[in-house]
C-alpha cells in the first residue's frame, strides 16, 4: 500500500459512514507517520479503519470496501471496517495519533492513524509472527526506539505474563540488532 492508496482509503470510507474522520489502526497506520515507510513494511493491501464519531458504519464500509469487493478489485486494495476494540492499544494512544488530513487528496476528511509506538505495542499484544516481523522490522528501519516501545508495553492492558513475555521479546530483540 502507498501513502495515495491510503488517502483514497481516507475518502472511500468517509464517504460510505458519511463521517469526517477515522481512526486507523493495522500495520498500514504507520504510513500516517511514515508516508515513504520501506515496501516491507507496505505490503499488506488492507488497511484497518473504524469511523471515529459514526463507528456503527464499521460494517458498511466492509461491505462496500471490503475484501473482494468491486472497490477491491478494482484498485487492488480494500478497506476493513472493523470496530478499534479488536486492537489492544496503549492507554493514551489517542492523544498520540498522527493526522493524514489534505483538502485535495482526502477531500478534507481526516485520517487518525495510530503512532508508530502504539502500534508496535499492539502488535506485539497480538503476538502472531508477521505482526513481531513488523515490529523487528521497525526496530531495524530505526522507525521505533525499543526504550519507548517498552514504555507503550506497560500501557496495555496485558495480564502480567504476556506483558513480561513481550519486555523479554523487546530485550532479546534490540540486543541482537545492537550487536
Amino acid at each position: 500500500m502507498t501513502r495515495d492508496q491510503l488517502e483514497h482509503a481516507i475518502r472511500a470510507a468517509c464517504d460510505v459512514s458519511k463521517d469526517t474522520e477515522l481512526w486507523i489502526f493495522g500495520s498500514q497506520a504507520i504510513l500516517g507517520e511514515f508516508p515513504n515507510a520501506p515496501e516491507s513494511l507496505r505490503a499488506s493491501i488492507e488497511v484497518d479503519v473504524q469511523p471515529k464519531n459514526r463507528p456503527e458504519t464499521a460494517d458498511a464500509i466492509d461491505g462496500a470496501l471490503g475484501e473482494l469487493s468491486m472497490f477491491h478489485q478494482t484498485h487492488g486494495f480494500y478497506v476493513h471496517g472493523i470496530l478499534i476494540e479488536s486492537a489492544k492499544l496503549p492507554d493514551g494512544w489517542e492523544q498520540r495519533a498522527v493526522s493524514v488530513s489534505d483538502p485535495e487528496t482526502t477531500a478534507g476528511n481526516t485520517g487518525w492513524c495510530v503512532e508508530a509506538h502504539d502500534l508496535a505495542a499492539s502488535k506485539l499484544a497480538a503476538y502472531r509472527e508477521k505482526d513481531r516481523e513488523f515490529v523487528r522490522l521497525l526496530l531495524i528501519e530505526k522507525m521505533i526506539e525499543a526504550k519507548i516501545l517498552t514504555e507503550r508495553i506497560s500501557l496495555l492492558n496485558l495480564e502480567e505474563q504476556l506483558q513480561e513475555r513481550l519486555l523479554n521479546w523487546i530485550k532479546i530483540t534490540s540486543g541482537e540488532l545492537h550487536d
